[in-house]
């Protein structure tokens, strides 16, 4: 280790060479590779922390690099976690950076949190946060959650030294019609930088065992007006007796949807004609669409029904899957024999897989 390189924190009292070589010996891995987990990692490994897990399996888009600043614009779909690496590499070479080119799934997330001393959840998603606490509480491991919308932020620490998991603070999955979206409303790019640095210091501060730590504290953090504020709740003890993962984290949707993989509706789309309904915003559909399809946006869905053939197969697609399963629930109430498909992982996916076809 190189002494000069951490001496502006080492010659802090409360810090010193104890703490910084906890940092040097610790392991974490962080799951997202997006807008909170790029301040995350790039404080993390500037500091020291000795071993760095990147979960991720998304590429670099245009619309991230106001708010994911460690990408330029050469790394436009790029990998993230292999653009992550190789510059978090450049910045410290002495940190021990382990990329993991894949999403966090139930087949997977026990046997790859088992390697680390605690995760930070940097998704962006509902389905993944509840499969971190539940991997993270079998495993016995801390975590340290962070959450965007607008111009806001939250922060907390679950499953630390017995306290709270995030069930005791959320006990259930939303449907998926509960769930804001974020294409359409936005995050301000600075504010998922204070958020991911607020949960670094927080992983540091467990590693180091300086200060107080946000266990059975949520804070809500006001961007537009710098306000803060924080939350208290207690553990319920039942929420830590998960003993195996679910089968799927996917979300709670009333009525079933059917859907086809990415990889199946391109495979179609080769040798057939579809009826394809895009329901993202206008300015979404503008930047990259299938040529065939008709943009009928979410909010206009129930207006606009009779734009749709109902007498052959419907195919919905979105951005990623979210908003195009809250459509096939939609049209169900009102056409409850008509053939509704959703088209898993929406664009993002078609995008992936299309150079196949």
């Amino acid at each position: 280790m190189n002494i000069e390189r951490y001496d502006r924190q080492t010659i802090l009292k409360e810090f010193g060479m104890e703490a910084q070589l906890k940092l040097q010996a610790a392991k974490v891995l962080v799951v997202g590779a997006g807008g909170l987990g790029v301040p995350v990692l790039t404080y993390l490994n500037a500091m020291g922390v000795g071993t760095l897990g990147i979960v991720d399996n998304d590429m670099v888009s245009l619309s991230n690099l106001h708010r994911q600043v460690l990408y330029s614009e050469t790394d436009v779909n790029k990998s993230k976690v292999v653009t992550a690496a190789q510059k978090l590499k450049e910045q410290n070479s002495e940190t021990d950076i382990i990329s993991l080119e894949t999403y966090l799934t139930p087949e997977n997330a026990l046997r790859i949190i088992a390697d680390y001393d605690m995760v930070i959840d940097a998704s962006d998603n509902f389905p993944t946060r509840y499969l971190v606490n539940d991997a993270c509480v079998i495993l016995n491991k801390p975590f340290v959650y962070g959450a965007l919308h607008s111009f806001e932020g939250q922060v907390s620490v679950f499953n630390f030294e017995g306290g709270p998991t995030y069930r005791c603070l959320f006990p259930e999955m939303p449907k998926a019609d509960e769930v804001p979206n974020c294409n359409e409303n936005g995050v301000l790019g600075i504010v998922p930088g204070i958020i991911g640095n607020f949960q670094a210091l927080e992983a540091v501060k467990m590693i180091t065992g300086i200060g107080e730590v946000l266990n059975g504290k949520l804070l809500l953090f006001d961007g537009l007006f710098n306000s803060f504020q924080k939350i208290r709740f207690s553990l319920n003890p039942e929420n830590s007796k998960i003993k195996a993962l679910q089968d799927s984290y996917d979300f709670n949707c009333e009525v079933s949807v059917n859907s086809i993989t990415s990889d199946d509706f391109l495979q179609l789309l080769a040798e057939n004609e579809i009826q394809l309904i895009d329901v993202r915003t206008p300015k979404e559909f503008e930047k990259n669409s299938m040529s065939f399809a008709k943009n009928i946006p979410l909010s206009q869905l129930e207006e606009r029904q009779d734009e749709i053939i109902f007498e052959v197969p419907v195919y919905l697609v979105c951005q990623s899957g979210v908003r195009s399963k809250k459509a096939v629930n939609k049209l169900k109430e009102a056409r409850a024999n008509a053939e509704l498909i959703n088209v898993d992982g929406g664009m993002n996916e078609i995008l992936k897989h299309a150079i196949k076809y």
